[in-house]
């Protein structure tokens, strides 16, 4: 009988969800405290790692015989912080599982139910955390576009759009232009029928929505801050969440149709790399080599 791979975590993903199915992996649960005292620690074979290098991080890191960092960036620091082989760590960026369907079709069913002219660009923004991840560095951007034909979207909790709501009155020239969506039931729709994502956030880790915008055949622009900086090329980076240059790149693709679908096409096709099937296939080459 071959012998399983155990795998442990500290922030759980559907990649580890879908991978603790096989009958060959083995999920290693926290022992109780009392538990702990009477038994020798096990650690995992694989230790799925993310987020800060805190303590309990660390003793998992070092004894694991695999790592899995989800970008370049935090293998770069558990590499120069742990002092550990390079080929203990590998990486496999966050997966998307969204049903794609046709863009055209749902951005038109989009339309119609918000009572707005599909002629028009949507620019969108969510996150978990509005004020970290930059919604009002969002809006300053989108005021100073000049092109006409757009809307904003923005779509987050009941909690997070009231407080939105009292900012409105600093955006006079958004107006007519902001669509504000409390609790919307399918946010899969809303990344197919947008045609820009902007996330100007000031965290550093990975975003997964970067990777969905790009996989919905969205044009992206992310603030070099945030790790997920490694998937997008040069013209879609912000210096800053306050780059200055932001708002000429928007108008410019805004502008120019044909780069605007090219830009599209690009992004969906290497966000498809990123998928579950295929980051399923990734991981499970790297623990036969374990």
């Amino acid at each position: 009988m071959t012998p399983k791979v155990s795998i442990s975590y500290k922030t759980k993903n559907i990649l580890i969800d879908e991978l603790s199915k096989q009958d060959n992996i083995e999920v290693l649960k926290e022992a109780g405290f009392i538990k702990s005292l009477f038994t020798k620690k096990k650690y995992a074979d694989v230790y799925f790692f993310s987020g800060s290098l805190d303590e309990k991080a660390i003793e998992n890191i070092k004894n694991a015989k695999m790592i899995i960092v989800n970008s370049f960036a935090s293998m770069n620091e558990v590499i120069s912080k742990l002092k550990i082989s390079h080929e203990r760590v590998k990486v496999i960026y966050p997966s998307v599982t969204i049903e794609y369907k046709k863009t055209k079709d749902v951005k038109l069913k989009l339309c119609e139910e918000l009572q707005i002219d599909p002629i028009n660009k949507l620019i969108f923004f969510t996150a978990k955390n509005f004020k970290t991840s930059g919604v009002k560095e969002f809006l300053d951007i989108c005021s100073s576009i000049t092109y006409e034909d757009f809307k904003v979207i923005i779509a987050g909790t009941q909690k997070q759009i009231y407080s939105l709501k009292f900012q409105q009155q600093k955006y006079p020239k958004l107006e007519s232009k902001l669509i504000l969506l409390e609790d919307y039931k399918n946010m899969d729709d809303l990344f197919l029928s947008v045609d820009i994502f902007i996330l100007p956030t000031y965290n550093k880790s990975f975003s997964s929505n970067i990777v969905k915008a790009m996989f919905c055949r969205c044009a992206v622009f992310l603030s070099i801050d945030n790790d997920a900086k490694e998937i997008v090329d040069v013209f879609a980076s912000m210096d800053s969440p306050t780059d200055p240059s932001m708002t000429f790149k928007v108008d410019a693709v805004l502008k120019g149709q044909d780069d605007l679908k090219q830009i599209k096409k690009e992004n969906r096709k290497l966000a498809s790399e990123f998928s579950l099937v295929n980051n399923l296939a990734k991981i499970n080459t790297i623990i036969e080599n374990v």
